[in-house]
């Protein structure tokens, strides 16, 4: 059956796009130490290797291409700051569109072609997937509980800062009631981490605390640091805002790769339980300001 023009050029773009996954896992294979994850990414780059050469010959063409060693550096950075996990799932992310267009391709292809399309796609939909599943990292166990302590802290520091915005015009003030507020609310976090985990059944239930806690007070410090380097209240606070959004962000949109979750649904709900958080504790503070008379006290 022969191919329209624009069929050989999705099925190059196809060549290309295996040829490229072949490179990067064994570029990370070859800088990885452990030799489990090497084994995997050996096995991954075999998968993808054999996928290329499939397309190679539908396509008839050379797919063979060089990566800019920028992007293989972009990669090796993100196994060192972010894990493997999240690497090659954030890789990954773009299988169910290819899956989707492999599928649309069987009827096109000679039965026999077709019949070898199929079985990558299993490939693709089944072993990778296994494969990842092998994966082991502490980082990753973790996950939870890290989250817990971000999404936590920022939330609640954000609305205690908010609250001192409306009741008071030291930032000395405010900054140090958040770190006061963080830090105890950090070990009561960390503890109630620890139980967690004991119910659980997890044999070693001080990691998934010490996470939990780290979490809590790296975003506590992060959030509270700027009212310790400006004299304007509202400066500071907007920066904080500013740091405490782009914190829900990041670990929303590395939660969400390595969960396989909606980013766009979860990033939307985590910013506007941080806003609502923010108007609210700000009103309140106001209200009790006026009341108590606490902006000439502290002014």
């Amino acid at each position: 059956m022969a191919l329209s023009e624009k069929d050989r050029e999705a099925v190059h773009t196809f060549c290309v796009d295996e040829y490229t996954d072949f490179l990067i896992y064994t570029h990370l294979a070859e800088r990885e130490k452990r030799d489990d994850f090497k084994q995997l990414l050996q096995k991954m780059a075999g998968q993808e290797f054999k996928h290329y050469e499939f397309w190679k010959s539908v396509s008839g063409r050379d797919c063979s291409l060089q990566i800019p060693r920028w992007k293989l550096t972009l990669i090796t950075l993100s196994r060192i700051l972010f894990g493997l996990t999240f690497t090659i799932k954030l890789l990954e992310r773009h299988e169910e569109q290819v899956i989707n267009a492999y599928r649309q391709f069987i009827p096109k292809l000679l039965p026999d072609s077709a019949a070898r399309l199929s079985e990558i796609l299993k490939d693709e939909e089944l072993h990778e997937k296994s494969l990842v599943a092998e994966l082991n990292e502490g980082v990753v166990r973790y996950i939870g509980f890290i989250a817990l302590g971000l999404a936590d802290a920022v939330v609640e520091i954000t609305g205690v800062h908010a609250g001192f915005l409306g009741a008071t015009t030291k930032t000395l003030v405010a900054g140090v009631a958040g770190l006061i507020v963080g830090l105890s609310a950090a070990i009561a976090m960390a503890a109630a981490a620890y139980i967690q985990a004991r119910h659980e059944g997890v044999k070693n239930p001080i990691p998934s605390a010490l996470a939990t806690g780290i979490a809590y007070l790296v975003a506590v410090v992060l959030l509270a640091a700027p009212y310790f380097v400006t004299h304007s209240n509202i400066l500071a606070f907007v920066v904080s805002v500013v740091l405490a959004f782009a914190l829900v962000i990041a670990f929303t949109f590395y939660s969400s790769v390595i969960n396989e979750s909606n980013f766009k649904r979860e990033a939307l709900e985590s910013t506007t339980v941080l806003f609502a958080t923010a108007l609210i504790s700000y009103i309140f503070g106001e209200v009790l300001g006026k009341i108590f008379g606490l902006q000439s006290i502290f002014h």
